[in-house]
């Protein structure tokens, strides 16, 4: 009887650890072995991709507190380190701002002099607007309570030199997340440093029982419009055209209809027309006839500086051309309307705009995407944004900027998903989500490679990272890639779900792991394959 296969670590299933490397290795829910994410990887993950909604392994109770044991443990370790990677996140990165508020609000709580200052330093730049400001009071008040170091930023906050800015802040949102404008100015007995500041915070404590016959200042132009509107509700249009009112300030009291969203429109930010894409249709705003306006939509939308200065995510674009699409029949709006071709061809746009791409590198790529059933699980919202559909047009994204590459999907089989640069991201999207099914086995996608001879400078795979299925654990499969087909290829992993694992092999220095949802992931994978990082 010989032995000799229990040394050969090449047969070693995905189901046990490899020999010899069980410290270095865990066991993700899925029940394969994989090795540990070290604690900045998986803080950039949680912070990039967000723990509230769950995910097919494991529940949002379960992954948030995985969360907070991370972010409390990386802050004893280096609280600065911890604030950059919220900026880092909260800078248009993440998914929305809510994770990064709620990792902020962790770092109020550290105990040294290092993280209190730090939290100090980074508050400013991730709590920007009215709505992140309640956001942050409310997860306070569940976590922490209200003591000196929170009195400090809060009062800064409401003592903002840019009193028109403020205003705008405190009229657009007015409450939010159990908190108003008014709690907030009663908690931090802030001290108005300007006339303006004591007029605008009377304003929000007391309201204006008596319109003023003029327009106080320049900074209180907008309240003086609104509150002129609730005393004139007919007049809506009037108070749109010159007091510049957002749709959340005129909708509470004015009267809505098309001239009034038509007004509106005109002067509607990026983030704002995002959103009403499909009450701005229902209405006729928008519609074919109608080219001045759905032109409007394109200098906007399709214009990669508004983009950015809006802080608009990828995945923010995709949901709005999904629910677009639908016609009402996704999202929250109760509302139909029959969408406008030009429309969605604008938001096709604006979604490879919205990532950070180069010049092509030519080199040879080879995308795999996880299309196992752990993929196609909801885990992104609730309009039906699934991780498959995520890291379909991730990597369509990626494949649009080279001239060499392929694209398949990978369960226990490694398919063709028919999918080309020339696809649009919603048919691409189809046809990965058409494919949903099995378990997880990463490397059958090197099996393939290899049984084919498929020279590859680069291979990306897109996925939760539980892999569990196969016989052969997918760093062995790639070692024989290496040995028999090209010894230079680079593998990158792109996470998308916010677990403790990585298929990376610590000791190999030619892969990487990389959170996923980051706008600026599809760059680095380039400088990656050039050898520019």
């Amino acid at each position: 009887m010989k032995y000799n296969f229990f040394f050969s670590q090449n047969k070693t299933p995905q189901n046990q650890p490899l020999p010899g490397r069980k410290a270095e290795m865990t066991q993700g829910r899925s029940g394969g072995w994989m090795f540990k994410a070290d604690i900045w990887q998986l803080l950039r993950r949680c912070l990039l991709i967000g723990t509230a909604n769950g995910a097919y392994y494991a529940g949002k109770h379960e992954l948030t507190q995985e969360f907070v044991d991370v972010i409390q443990e990386a802050i004893k370790i280096n609280p600065r380190r911890v604030a950059g990677e919220i900026r880092y996140a909260s800078d248009g990165r993440s998914i929305n701002n809510s994770t990064p508020i709620f990792a902020l609000v962790l770092l109020s709580m550290g105990e040294t002099p290092e993280a209190k200052q730090a939290f100090i330093e980074t508050f400013p730049k991730v709590v920007r607007t009215g709505s992140h400001f309640y956001e942050w009071l409310n997860y306070t008040k569940a976590m922490r309570g209200f003591g000196k170091i929170i009195r400090e930023v809060g009062k800064a906050w409401l003592s903002n030199e840019d009193v028109k800015g403020l205003a705008y802040q405190l009229l657009k949102y007015q409450q939010r997340q159990g908190f108003s404008s008014r709690d907030a100015l009663r908690l931090f007995h802030v001290k108005p440093p300007t006339t303006d500041h004591d007029l605008l915070f009377n304003w929000v404590m007391n309201g204006w029982d008596k319109l003023p016959s003029g327009i106080p200042s320049e900074a209180l132009k907008q309240i003086w419009w609104y509150e002129w509107l609730k005393r004139h509700p007919d007049q809506t249009h009037k108070a749109i055209s010159q007091g510049h009112l957002t749709h959340e300030m005129v909708a509470p009291v004015g009267k809505m209809n098309k001239q009034a969203w038509q007004l509106l429109f005109n002067e509607m930010p990026v983030g704002a027309m995002l959103r009403n894409l499909g009450s701005l249709t229902e209405l006729g705003v928008l519609a074919a006839n109608e080219r001045k306006n759905i032109e409007q939509v394109a200098q906007v939308l399709n214009n990669r500086k508004h983009l950015k200065k809006g802080r608009i995510h990828p995945i923010d674009v995709l949901k709005a051309l999904k629910t677009y699409q639908s016609g009402g029949r996704l999202g929250r709006s109760q509302k139909t309307w029959t969408p406008v071709p030009r429309i969605v061809d604008i938001l096709e746009a604006a979604i490879e705009l919205s990532f950070d791409v180069i010049e092509p590198t030519n080199k040879v790529f080879l995308h795999a995407i996880d299309i196992s059933s752990s993929m196609s699980w909801n885990t992104v919202s609730s309009i039906g944004l699934t991780c498959c559909e995520i890291a379909t047009v991730m990597a369509l994204v990626t494949a649009k900027a080279e001239k060499h590459y392929v694209i398949r999907g990978f369960s226990t089989e490694f398919i063709d998903l028919n999918i080309t640069a020339k696809d649009s991201f919603q048919t691409a999207m189809q046809k990965a989500n058409n494919q949903n099914f099995g378990g997880t086995d990463a490397s059958v996608a090197y099996e393939w490679m290899i049984r084919h001879k498929i020279k590859a400078d680069m291979i990306c795979f897109w996925t939760d990272n539980e892999t569990w299925a196969g016989s052969k654990h997918p760093c062995r499969a790639l070692a024989e890639y290496r040995q028999k087909i090209n010894p230079k290829i680079k593998g990158v992993y792109i996470t998308l779900a916010p677990y403790n694992i990585t298929l990376v092999d610590p000791n190999d220095d030619n892969s990487w792991d990389i959170a996923g949802f980051d706008p600026g992931t599809p760059r680095l994978i380039q400088l990656l394959a050039k050898g520019e990082l």
